[in-house]
Parts: structure tokens; C-alpha cells; sequence
């Protein structure tokens, strides 16, 4: 039987967000969120601890440290219409790295994640076999998955099962 622990981990508490606006609150927001947001579909931009996937055309994912309230943020936005919402109750990180991290999530994941098809920085809501994920590739040998908390055990059991496979 295969070692499963080296390839995945769940991420520590961070601190998540879903925003949504017009292209007004999207440039206050890429004036006070560190880093900014990406200037292309479906690709993160990080800056430290703080991150913001591109998830559709006027929403974003941003996660910083768990400590992070966002009230830089929430200021920057006061006088736009916006929709900011928490959602870090909602769903967990997990990392899958390695030599075999496309392998692993070809098992479950119907998308080609070979690094030319699916490059470092991009990201993606898809499904990983019956759980609805957002898949953001950090780096050639390591991916980061937003997976909802409900269906984080059963994720991390159907990766290990695919490894062990």
C-alpha cells in the first residue's frame, strides 16, 4: 500500500470571501485588497498570505490569513455597489502535490491538467467526482483545492483511494 500522507494536506484556517460587483467595485476592490485582483479569466494573483482567484465574470474568491476581517476592503467599497460575502465557515483548503498531483486528480477531475492545458496560476470551479471544488494550480507539482467543509473528508478519502488505486 502506497504512502498517501506525503501528497495531501489540509490547509490551515483562512479567511475567505466571495465578491461581486460591476466593474466600479471591482477596481475599488483591486485598489484595497493586497496584491489586487488578476487582470485575466480564471487565474489567481497573490500578494504574501493574500490571494484572489478569478472565478466568473464579476467574481472573485479571496482568501488571506484567518486574523484578516477584510475592513481594508470593506472601506474601499463602501460607496459601490458590491456583494462581499463570507463564506471561510463554508469550505476548507486542501494541497495535493507531487510528481503524481495531475495523476490524482485526473481520478476524479474530467479537466486536462497537464501544466501546457491547465498552466501555474490558473484556476477553476469544477467537480471532483461528486464534490463541486475550485481547483487553482500553485505550482508545476501542486494544486489548491476549495472544497465546501461537508465534503472535505469525503475528497481527501477518494484521493487517497486513487493513490492507493
Amino acid at each position: 500500500m502506497a504512502d498517501t500522507s506525503s501528497f495531501l494536506r489540509f490547509l490551515p484556517s483562512a479567511s475567505r470571501w466571495i465578491l461581486q460587483g460591476g466593474a466600479d467595485a471591482l477596481a475599488a476592490a483591486s485598489r484595497s485588497w493586497p496584491g489586487g485582483l488578476p487582470e485575466q479569466a480564471c487565474r489567481a494573483r497573490s500578494q504574501g498570505e493574500h490571494h484572489v482567484l478569478w472565478l466568473g465574470p464579476d467574481e472573485f474568491l479571496l482568501l488571506g490569513p484567518q486574523e484578516d476581517d477584510a475592513a481594508a476592503l470593506r472601506l474601499g467599497l463602501a460607496d459601490v455597489a458590491h456583494s462581499l460575502v463570507d463564506v471561510g465557515h463554508r469550505q476548507v483548503g486542501l494541497e495535493i502535490s507531487g510528481p503524481r498531483c495531475e495523476a490524482l486528480l485526473a481520478g476524479g477531475c474530467a479537466l486536462d491538467l497537464d501544466v501546457t492545458q491547465f498552466p501555474v496560476g490558473m484556476c477553476t470551479r469544477t467537480a471532483f467526482a461528486k464534490a463541486d471544488v475550485v481547483l487553482w494550480r500553485r505550482s508545476e507539482s501542486a494544486f489548491h483545492l476549495e472544497v465546501w467543509r461537508s465534503f472535505a473528508d469525503y475528497t481527501a478519502q477518494l484521493l487517497q483511494e486513487i493513490a492507493r488505486g
